[in-house]
């Protein structure tokens, strides 16, 4: 009998340290609050579109073709320009050239020429953020900027020691330097007057499918080209294929105008001419028949000289 009641007060000993201990388990923190619960290893359902959205984008932009030009006899920076359709400034900065008249024969000159043709960049792919496991219940993980014994105002501490790791650092924008206009006395682009070249009928039209830089119009042999505007004569020569004797005159910081295909030429090279002088006599250096070749040229770019002037279309 005394084993049995031993055994039995063993038993009921048991019995009665599991209920304590589960009691204490399920009972409520002296603060309050629950233990918290943090699942680690759970993936976040934003993940799989941050990483879809921050695939490869295509950007389409215009590409460039980088050639070399040897400087010939009888270049000059403006002419380079023209016949590869590019400013002449822009040449300029590209070769860190200060004084377009300063090239010299054998110098090799690096060109920008632009292409219509797209090319397809890919952007650069940033790995995702690793998430922070997820806060339940009200209940935040240990901060990972140090150990901060837990309390409210630590946390609010923690809260603004994080934020301001986070906060990126101001990004300055530096402006480009400016270029200097070191060209006075241009006229303004507003107070542009043109006037025909030449009289005539125009037999060969603008065109950019055709490539068809300018206007061409008929005429007879020795007639007389006269300025379309007022400027400077920055090329006066016959270096350029295709255009026999050539006349290019600048006129402002925007504007050009070529006169080609000229019997004779009467101005130089640094002159300055006024609209209506005359500056060449009509001819057919280098083209089938006699006739003017015109061009307009702004910022290097051919435009349609109908646009300026009162053409006559045959």
């Amino acid at each position: 009998m005394t084993a049995v009641r031993n055994i039995t007060q063993r038993t009921l000993w048991s019995v009665t340290a599991v209920a304590v201990l589960l009691v204490a388990c399920g009972a409520p923190a002296p603060s309050g609050r629950k233990a918290p619960i943090v699942e680690h290893g759970v993936a976040d359902p934003q993940s799989a579109s941050s990483e879809t959205a921050q695939k490869s984008v295509a950007r389409a932009s215009t590409t460039t073709t980088t050639k070399i030009h040897v400087v010939q006899k009888g270049d000059t920076l403006y002419s380079i320009a023209f016949v590869n359709g590019v400013d002449y400034r822009d040449v300029a900065e590209w070769n860190d050239i200060k004084d377009p008249s300063a090239i010299k024969i054998g110098q090799q000159l690096k060109l920008n020429i632009p292409s219509d043709e797209p090319v397809v960049q890919k952007a650069e792919v940033k790995p995702a953020a690793t998430l922070a496991p997820p806060k339940l219940g009200g209940i935040r993980n240990q901060p990972k900027v140090g150990r901060l014994a837990y309390s409210e105002d630590a946390l609010a501490k923690a809260d603004r020691m994080q934020e301001d790791v986070a906060q990126p650092a101001p990004v300055v924008a530096t402006a480009k330097p400016s270029v200097v206009n070191t060209e006075k006395n241009d006229t303004p682009d507003e107070a542009m007057e043109w006037g025909m070249p030449t009289h005539g009928k125009v037999i060969a039209e603008f065109s950019e499918s055709a490539n068809r830089k300018g206007v061409d119009i008929t005429g007879k042999r020795s007639q007389a080209i006269v300025a379309s505007a007022s400027g400077k004569v920055v090329y006066s020569g016959s270096g350029l294929r295709g255009y026999g004797k050539l006349i290019i005159i600048k006129h402002n910081k925007t504007y050009l105008s070529a006169y080609a295909h000229n019997d004779q030429i009467l101005v130089k090279e640094g002159q300055s001419v006024s609209r209506g002088q005359k500056i060449a006599e009509m001819g057919n250096t280098d083209a089938d028949q006699v006739k003017l070749h015109f061009e307009i040229r702004k910022l290097g770019k051919p435009v349609d000289p109908a646009k300026y002037l009162p053409l006559v279309k045959s």
